[in-house]
């Protein structure tokens, strides 16, 4: 059986709040203050994956950030906890159906670190990629996200069992919470973190499977991707940059340089994002440039000088492509449209 890849190949993607509660609640049954004010988070809201990651680092220095802790915290994570994405899962035919789910809608998960599943040789093999993860909080985010899908898993199909479990780092002094959180004692200093199972638990038919549910969830789950992909990550932040710069074009390297990347990297992410700087300079500027032409109190070399323009018929020339018609002739209809009576 062929599973997709993960949808996603970053951990920067905005998140619902019911992880930043539930790590939130964890710091204060542990004595651990400065996070109440997210244990009342909304629901139904959304937080930006620093904000949860600003969480995680409040949490490691308040309680030591020991694999013991992350294992403690990554069994917290059941199914319930991830809404209709986790309701989905659970309502999947079979276990192999559920994490084609899982990986199509990972970015309606928390994982920070990615999630690989292949079959081979006899066996499903899940590994985690956490070469993206800041440094001072990889092998927490790591320990808490396997931790947190083998969780899931169980709840999804109590009788799952895994074979074999690596980890690349160290031994730690004391391996009790592996085993309370995974079944078995893993080995360490390994080539990759892997988790194996065998891949007849794929075709497992699930306890509370349902086919109508599943439809649905998928349904308002698309809902869910479609909106948040259209505004999230990476491609959102370079917007927000080039919003506050008014729509001037003050070249990749600087809007690298404000996001503490370099152009490199930058290019490569909004690739993967799949965009590009230029095509969200232009989305910036086509959005400043009606909002600014709504006006009515600019004229539309004022607009192409403040877009940063270096002459009107510049900018004349892109507002036509983007709104198949001149700057003003959209001033003009927009004008008309404003008079009362019509």
């Amino acid at each position: 059986m062929e599973l997709p890849p993960p949808v996603i190949r970053d951990w920067d993607y905005p998140r619902g709040t019911a992880s930043i509660v539930l790590m939130a609640r964890f710091a204060a049954e542990n004595g651990i203050a400065g996070l109440e004010s997210y244990e009342h988070a909304p629901v139904d809201g959304q937080v930006d994956a620093r904000q949860e990651l600003a969480v995680v680092r409040s949490l490691v220095r308040g309680l030591g950030g020991g694999d013991d802790v992350a294992l403690r915290l990554s069994r917290r994570y059941r199914v319930s906890a991830f809404g209709i994405f986790g309701f989905a899962c659970i309502s999947s035919p079979t276990l192999g159906d559920a994490m084609r789910f899982a990986l199509r809608y990972l970015d309606l998960s928390f994982t920070f670190c990615i999630p690989h599943v292949t079959v081979e040789a006899g066996r499903l093999a899940l590994a985690m990629d956490d070469s993206r993860v800041p440094d001072d909080v990889a092998r927490f985010l790591l320990l808490r996200d396997l931790g947190a899908i083998h969780t899931v898993m169980r709840d999804i199909l109590p009788e799952i069992s895994l074979r074999s479990l690596a980890f690349r780092h160290d031994r730690p002094s004391t391996v009790d919470e592996y085993v309370r959180t995974f079944g078995l004692a893993p080995s360490f200093s390994a080539p990759s973190h892997l988790a194996t199972l065998d891949p007849l638990f794929l075709d497992k038919p699930l306890p509370q499977a349902n086919d109508q549910t599943v439809a649905v969830c998928a349904a308002q789950c698309d809902l869910l991707v479609s909106r948040k992909r259209e505004r999230s990550g990476i491609a959102q932040q370079v917007r927000e940059r080039l919003v506050r710069l008014g729509g001037v074009d003050a070249g990749m390297e600087e809007v690298a340089r404000r996001l503490a990347l370099s152009p490199r990297t930058l290019r490569r992410r909004l690739f993967e994002a799949g965009t590009g700087y230029r095509a969200l300079l232009d989305e910036v500027r086509q959005a400043l440039a009606e909002e600014m032409l709504d006006t009515g109190a600019l004229s539309v070399e004022d607009v192409a000088l403040r877009l940063g323009y270096a002459e009107a018929s510049s900018f004349i020339y892109a507002f036509k492509r983007w709104k198949g018609m001149t700057p003003a002739a959209y001033a003009r209809r927009n004008a008309l449209r404003a008079r009362p009576g019509r």
